[in-house]
């Protein structure tokens, strides 16, 4: 058996220390009497610190594995709508010192937060829900459809399994 241990401390911030270029702004639901709001990006955020010059929408079905991506250039801004699915980011980068260091954040519309994730770190997430997830990018580059700036790497690949260590 294992100890469990608490994903926050007493004042609610995350125990887990992140890769360098990751960053995860907690949002809350404000309930009134039509339903609830949740703010998913302000400019004066201090995670925001670059424009946002395109949203875009994708969508996860239950159990399915979305991962590895890595973006030479692009931060990527992920926000969760719905579903409950785990994110996770690996530090592939020799130089920094959280080189081998990998984050796991649960989120969802009960867990909602704003994910930053820079530039050279591979990531990926998991629908561990029952419905259909959707999730929000903020990248802070435009995709460019004649030369896009996205490597993937199957998560079920060989590749995967000597780079990122991680399963699934």
């Amino acid at each position: 058996m294992l100890a469990k241990q608490s994903a926050v401390d007493a004042q609610g911030a995350l125990r887990d220390t992140l890769i360098g270029g990751v960053e995860f702004r907690p949002s809350r639901p404000v309930p009134h009497d039509d339903g609830y709001m949740c703010e998913v990006a302000r400019t004066n955020w201090d995670i925001i610190k670059s424009p946002i010059v395109q949203v875009h929408v994708t969508t996860t079905l239950p159990g399915r594995v979305r991962a590895w991506g890595l973006h030479r250039q692009t931060t990527d801004r992920l926000f969760v709508v719905s579903g409950l699915v785990k994110i996770v980011v690996f530090d592939g980068r020799k130089d920094p010192p959280t080189f081998g260091r990998l984050n796991e954040f649960m989120v969802s519309e009960r867990n909602p937060g704003l994910l930053t994730i820079a530039p050279d770190l591979h990531h990926g997430w998991k629908n561990i829900g029952e419905t259909e997830a959707v999730i929000i990018n903020m990248p802070d580059r435009m995709y460019n459809h004649e030369s896009p700036d996205a490597l993937d790497l199957p998560w079920d690949s060989e590749d995967a399994a000597e780079t990122v260590p991680y399963r699934w």
